[in-house]
């Protein structure tokens, strides 16, 4: 298997296997990160094939200064924060259909487990909803250290900054997610119980 500096080089003299077989290599990475940015399946699939259309297009301004993986995981938080953002300026929910959301109540079906099951993706929704309503530093830093597995230090590497920066926005976002989720527990809970 040729390392990925073997292969970067190869698809800038331009040859396309190489590039599929970089694909092929982190494709279920950047969609794994992908997805943790928007929380979409299909969403999450279309930024990874953008990303991955950046990097060919770009691979030439790569150095070298960082690993490949160092600068892929950039372009692809880059192509995330681009559709977030993109996203921020269409958003127009009225509160009225956020009123009506709120009004439908789930179908009785009087089983236990698919109540449960139920409960559990909606709870699963709701923790991607507020992972969605950090900052892109605190999305970013939680999304590398308590989903991708990074450490500190790798963190810092591919983000640029300190050590101590990595830790404190990490601090902070724990604490915000930690908040907000006790809070959409409790009502989520509160809903399962009332049948609301």
């Amino acid at each position: 298997m040729n390392s990925d500096e073997i292969l970067v080089a190869q698809v800038k003299s331009g040859d396309l296997d190489a590039f599929e077989q970089l694909v092929a290599r982190y494709e279920t990475k950047v969609y794994t990160i992908a997805y943790r940015y928007v929380g979409n399946y299909n969403d999450a699939s279309d930024l990874a094939q953008d990303a991955f259309i950046r990097v060919y297009r770009s691979i030439n301004s790569f150095r070298g200064d960082s690993s490949f993986l160092t600068w892929l995981y950039r372009v692809v938080t880059n192509v995330c924060k681009d559709e977030l953002r993109r996203r921020a300026k269409e958003k127009t929910v009225s509160i009225d259909e956020i009123v009506e959301k709120g009004k439908s109540p789930p179908a009785e079906t009087g089983h236990k487990p698919l109540e449960e099951a139920v409960l559990s993706r909606e709870w699963q929704e709701e923790v991607q909803q507020i992972l969605n309503t950090l900052s892109d530093d605190h999305r970013t830093v939680v999304v590398m250290k308590d989903i991708q597995g990074y450490s500190y230090e790798e963190i810092a590497g591919y983000l640029e900054c300190s050590l101590g920066t990595v830790k404190s926005r990490l601090n902070r976002a724990r604490h915000i997610l930690k908040d907000r989720l006790l809070t959409r527990k409790d009502l989520l809970i509160g809903r399962a119980c009332h049948g609301q």
